[in-house]
C-alpha cells in the first residue's frame, strides 16, 4: 500500500478516536448536569437545541465530516449550553461572579453564551460553506458572519414561540430576559460580535486555524 495512503488512513483513524473521545466527554458532562437541574421544565426546553443538533450531526456524518477542530468547537459550545441549562441561564453561579466583578445589574452568563455561540460556531459554518459551495475570498469570511446573525435572529423568534406554546409561565426564565426589553437585540449583537472576532482571527492567522485534512481557500 502506498505510504501516503497509509499515513492518511492512520490520521483519519486517529481523528475518529479523538472524536469518539469528545463524544464520550460531552456525554458524561451532559449526564452529570442532567441530574437535578435547578428547573427541570426549563432544562427540558433548553435541551430541545441539543435534541435537534446532535441527531443532525450524526445523520449527516458520512455525507459531510467536519474537521476535528470544528467538532471540538461545537462540543465546547454544547458543554457551555449544558452548563447554562442546568442552572437556567439567569442563575448560573459563574455569571453572578462576573456580575459582582464587573459591577453589572444582571447576570451576564446568557450574554456570554450568545457571544460564545457566534465565536465558536462561525468556524464550522465557514467550513461547511467553503467546502460545499466553494466560496472564497472575503466572502468566505463575511458569509459565515451573516449566517450566524441570521441564525441568532431565527432562534430568538423560535425561542419566543416555543415559550408561548409549550410553557408560557416559564417564558421569562427560558428566555432569560432579566427585565431587559432589548434582550433579543443584545443577544444577537453578542453573537455577531463573537463571530466577527473569530473571523478576524481566522483571516489574520489562516495557517494556524485551517484544518489540515480540509484546507480552506483564501
Amino acid at each position: 500500500m502506498n505510504a501516503g495512503v497509509t499515513e492518511q488512513h492512520g490520521a483519519e483513524s486517529a481523528n475518529r478516536y479523538r472524536l469518539l473521545g469528545l463524544v464520550l466527554v460531552y456525554s458524561v458532562f451532559w449526564i452529570w448536569l442532567a441530574i437535578d437541574p435547578l428547573n427541570r421544565r426549563d432544562w427540558l426546553l433548553e435541551n430541545l437545541l441539543v435534541l435537534t443538533l446532535l441527531p443532525l450531526l450524526l445523520l449527516t456524518y458520512r455525507r459531510f465530516e467536519f474537521s476535528l477542530a470544528s467538532y471540538c468547537l461545537i462540543g465546547l459550545f454544547l458543554m457551555l449550553h449544558a452548563f447554562g441549562a442546568h442552572y437556567t441561564y439567569a442563575e448560573v453561579p459563574l455569571g453572578y461572579w462576573f456580575q459582582d466583578l464587573w459591577g453589572l445589574s444582571r447576570n451576564p452568563f446568557d450574554r456570554m453564551a450568545h457571544f460564545a455561540y457566534g465565536a465558536l460556531l462561525v468556524y464550522p459554518i465557514r467550513e461547511l460553506l467553503v467546502r460545499q459551495t466553494g466560496v472564497g475570498g472575503w466572502w468566505a469570511y463575511a458569509l459565515p458572519v451573516c449566517v450566524v446573525l441570521a441564525q441568532s435572529g431565527f432562534f430568538e423568534v423560535l425561542e419566543a414561540i416555543v415559550a408561548m406554546i409549550v410553557s408560557p409561565e416559564l417564558g421569562n426564565i427560558y428566555l432569560g430576559t432579566q427585565g431587559d426589553v432589548w434582550d433579543a437585540q443584545h443577544d444577537m449583537a453578542a453573537a455577531l460580535g463573537g463571530s466577527v472576532l473569530t473571523m478576524c482571527i481566522a483571516f489574520a492567522l489562516p495557517v494556524a486555524l485551517k484544518p489540515k485534512a480540509h484546507p480552506l481557500p483564501q
